[in-house]
């Protein structure tokens, strides 16, 4: 016997009342929330499960809220075993277990990780039955539940109320999603589509998408999602092939009335057996589309790539395991690195990454940005815990867009490198929250410059790459002033020089000027070119903050001859007195010829190594290029108010 309802868990953070239900309070949900009730599932139905005993009975069904975006992710667990049990971890209690608690855990891939999200088993209800998710089985309970979790991790079930298939899948997967548009697709791509997803529909979550409803479709609405749940060939009475796709409608209710609907005169095409076999695999609200009339309804398919083992996927296209992965995180700043679009010639200022492929590989670079919460947006206080409904009309995108180039080396000239086309790049800046490239790459360093539309766009971001072959991902360090607001910008680039060295006992560790052995420490020589405006020096010594040295640097115009002596000469600039610190620099302005810089500790003998990052200014050429803005996304999220 499970424990009375008053022992069972209560979720504090997420407690059965309106603040669960509403953020913003400005969709269809608010007029409704005084009727909810919420009910454990054994008050719903006397047997409750998990999980169905037939797997097709899993199909999601759309209450009143208007995620079927998400309902329709959610098909890609019945795709994986291996998904289903990182998502929904096996071997919890259930109502028929002895020490059944009433709490559930769920995990959900989250800006680069997997998080946990626990909840108890109160659900909403409208007269004594679900109103939001639900199962074709109504007593298998995994959707509600996984929905529900959902909702706590993003702040209330109104921030799932519109969204997109794509951050769904990506949610439950940690994967990677393609989305196919069909609107002013050539043949040729249309017939590559869908041979990919002949080749892949039992291993793959599959959803098409209506962005615009076509006058006398029937009742497939708008800004609406559904789930391919098969695509078969069918024999006509005349021996031509058919290719049929299998659609399922959230709502759970027959929506098509085209040609193949239930009671369509299209099955009079075939024989009494052939269409037999067709109808009766179908479940409510699935029906049959043949394939002209899938184009000329649907406006867009999203695919899913198969996730071979934990945290391993597969390419779709050549099916190889992408099992080399490296992320790195990253941040644009207002005045610092927001450099923007290709528009702009601050371009360069953007986060800058190394990538080294090691050899021929099939390489996707990801770029996810963080959501942001949008004006007005609650930030909401559950016991303490603050949750933002980051998705929805409460998430603020942001139009982003990714650049790879190849060069031969690591030190390379950055201006030249960007002016020149790069080897793979985003046709237009989107609003997507994750977009990827995929590239076949031969062996050798690639630089990878992700950016905003707009300079000055603040946002952080997650800068993945996924791999068939070895690679290694790396920050560029950014060693530029920081740019204020009433500062005059001179247009430029800031070209970095990154060189490595070492004070040595009774050898190279002469300390500062005031002594003697001060010409035995290191004498590091640099250039600056011609246009330059700036040059900015940085000493970095390799130390625990707490054993830092004290430190400091002189620089010195290089005689012609060549014989430098630091005592015969005075620096034309300093970064004195010697700080214990883990870095110094400082900005100056010389005029073009070569120099050397000698960085000091300020007593002799003191041992540690160090980085000099020479960092030089110049007039920046225009980048010849048009980025174009891509549109804002149309976020599904149609709705059935159940009777």
């Amino acid at each position: 016997m499970p424990p009375p309802a008053a022992r069972l868990f209560a979720d504090p953070e997420f407690p059965a009342c309106v603040s669960s239900l509403l953020g913003r309070g400005n969709t269809p949900l608010s007029p409704l929330c005084d009727r909810i009730t919420w009910l454990r599932p054994q008050e719903i139905c006397p047997s409750p499960r998990l999980f169905p005993a037939d797997g097709r009975d899993a199909l999601g069904k759309q209450g009143i809220l208007g995620d079927c975006w998400f309902i329709c992710a959610c098909s890609v667990l019945h795709t994986s075993p291996l998904l289903l049990h990182q998502v929904f971890p096996a071997d919890q209690s259930t109502w028929e277990d002895e020490g059944y608690t009433g709490c559930f855990t769920c995990r959900f891939w989250r800006f680069g990780r997997w998080v946990e999200v626990t909840i108890d088993d109160r659900l909403p209800c409208l007269g004594h039955k679900l109103c939001f998710s639900h199962c074709q089985d109504q007593e298998a309970f995994w959707l509600p539940l996984l929905e529900k979790a959902y909702a706590k991790l993003h702040g209330c079930y109104e921030a799932l109320w519109a969204g997109q298939v794509v951050d769904a899948l990506v949610d439950l997967t940690g994967g990677l999603v393609e989305r196919w548009s069909f609107e002013s697709a050539e043949e040729s791509f249309r017939e590559e589509i869908l041979s990919k997803m002949l080749d892949l529909k039992k291993r793959c979550a599959m959803s098409c998408s209506v962005l615009h409803s076509r006058e006398g479709s029937g009742d497939l609405g708008q800004f609406h999602a559904f789930t391919i749940t098969d695509i078969q060939h069918g024999i006509t009475k005349n021996g031509e092939t058919l290719l049929l796709f299998c659609v399922h409608n959230p709502w759970g209710r027959n929506c098509w009335e085209g040609s193949w609907r239930k009671s369509g005169d299209k099955w009079a095409l075939m024989d009494q057996t052939e269409s037999s076999r067709f109808l009766s695999q179908m479940r409510d609200g699935e029906f049959w589309v043949e394939k002209e009339e899938f184009f000329q309804e649907f406006n867009e398919v999203t695919l899913s790539f198969p996730v071979i083992n934990k945290d391993e996927i597969e390419s779709i296209w050549t099916g190889s395991p992408l099992s080399h992965t490296k992320q790195i995180y990253g941040t644009w700043v207002k005045g610092q690195n927001a450099g923007g679009s290709r528009n702009n010639t601050s371009f360069p200022d953007n986060p800058k990454f190394w990538l080294r492929v090691r050899e021929q590989s099939e390489v996707y670079v990801t770029l996810l940005q963080k959501p942001r919460v949008g004006m007005g947006a609650s930030d909401k206080m559950h016991s303490g815990r603050k949750l933002q409904c980051e998705l929805s009309n409460n998430m603020v995108p942001i139009a982003v867009g990714l650049h790879i180039w190849k060069v031969e080396k690591r030190r390379f000239n950055l201006q030249k490198t960007v002016l020149a086309p790069p080897v793979a790049g985003t046709s237009s800046h989107s609003y997507d929250r994750q977009l990827h490239l995929r590239c076949q790459l031969s062996p050798g360093y690639y630089l990878l410059i992700p950016s905003t539309f707009l300079r000055d766009t603040e946002g952080d971001f997650l800068f993945r790459v996924l791999s068939s072959g070895p690679i290694t991902l790396s920050e560029l360090p950014s060693n530029q002033p920081v740019r204020r607001a009433s500062e005059d910008v001179i247009p430029g680039i800031w070209e970095t020089l990154e060189l490595k060295g070492e004070w040595k006992k009774n050898n190279s560790a002469g300390g500062s000027r005031n002594f003697s052995s001060y010409h035995l420490n290191p004498a590091i020589t640099f250039c600056v070119p011609p246009n330059s405006r700036m040059v900015k020096v940085t000493l970095r010594q390799h130390s625990q903050e707490n054993q830092c040295h004290a430190i400091g640097f002189h620089v010195y115009l290089a005689p012609a001859d060549g014989s430098f002596c630091p005592f015969s000469q005075e620096p034309c600039s300093s970064c004195i007195p010697h700080s214990h610190s883990l870095e110094v620099s400082k900005a100056s302005e010389l005029a073009p010829g070569q120099y050397i810089v000698v960085p000091s500790t300020y007593l002799p003998d003191q041992e540690c190594k160090f980085s000099i990052f020479i960092s030089t200014k110049t007039e920046r050429k225009p980048i010849k290029s048009e980025e174009t803005l891509g549109h804002i996304l149309k976020e599904v999220s149609v709705i059935s108010l159940m009777k």
